[in-house]
């Protein structure tokens, strides 16, 4: 028969255990110091490439403006982006993909469609419209007939997947019988035009003629579903 351990040495031996198993915890938790630098210093990048696109087009921004603005060296953006196109990419993905999940889990319900519009108002305006999301878009606008592989890279990632979700939920309210005519689910875009309106407008008449956005997109459901029945009740 094997010698049996004493329970003072199995404790001995446990304690160390914990005590290296802590210590590997905190190094695992713990972020170096230079991966936090280059997380700020991407995060920079992007914020420094959106305001320079946003004031001189997407077309005119130059990367050495970026950098200055970022506060780095020119070469410093080749190591987190190949070029001036994926930059824009990027932000793209990180702006505005992760609003395409948002309204994506619409779909697990079937909302009833006026609730679904009022809910993709306050997602356009609050997320969108109020941010500087809409400053990409309004690039996309602008300048997407020029760069045919950004505006293939949003399509994919942005608006096809929107227009797929919408559809499909117009179908749905156009079989329960919500929507007399399945012109909406044919073309989801009906729902979504005044946003591309407002972004256009906001970018050429504001400072003539602001624009209530929240105050137009309800205007324009109401005309295409019929007034609701607590419309006197909006601000």
């Amino acid at each position: 028969m094997a010698p049996r351990r004493s329970q003072s040495g199995r404790a001995s031996k446990a304690r160390v255990k914990e005590r290296a198993g802590a210590r590997a915890g905190t190094r695992r938790a713990a972020a170096p110091p230079q991966e936090n630098r280059q997380v700020e210093r991407r995060l920079a990048i992007l914020e420094a490439a959106l305001a320079e696109f946003s004031e001189r087009g997407f077309s005119a921004a130059r990367l050495d403006d970026v950098a200055r603005r970022a506060g780095i060296a020119k070469g410093t953006i080749y190591l987190y982006f190949r070029d001036k196109e994926t930059l824009f990419a990027e932000l793209i993905r990180t702006r505005l993909v992760p609003l395409v999940g948002t309204l994506q889990h619409l779909r697990e319900t079937d909302i009833p469609v006026r609730v679904l519009a009022e809910r993709l108002i306050d997602l356009f305006v609050d997320e969108v419209f109020a941010t500087p999301r809409k400053d990409v878009i309004r690039l996309m606008i602008g300048e997407g007939a020029r760069f045919p592989k950004l505006a293939e890279f949003y399509y994919r990632e942005v608006l096809g997947p929107v227009m797929d979700t919408l559809g499909d939920l117009l179908r749905r309210a156009h079989q329960r019988g919500e929507i007399a005519d399945d012109a909406l689910a044919r073309f989801p875009q009906l729902l979504a035009a005044p946003g591309v309106v407002a972004i256009v407008w906001i970018g050429l008449f504001d400072r003539f003629a602001p624009l209530d956005v929240r105050a137009l997109m309800r205007a324009h459901v109401d005309l295409i579903l019929g007034q609701g029945p607590q419309r006197g009740n909006r601000q």
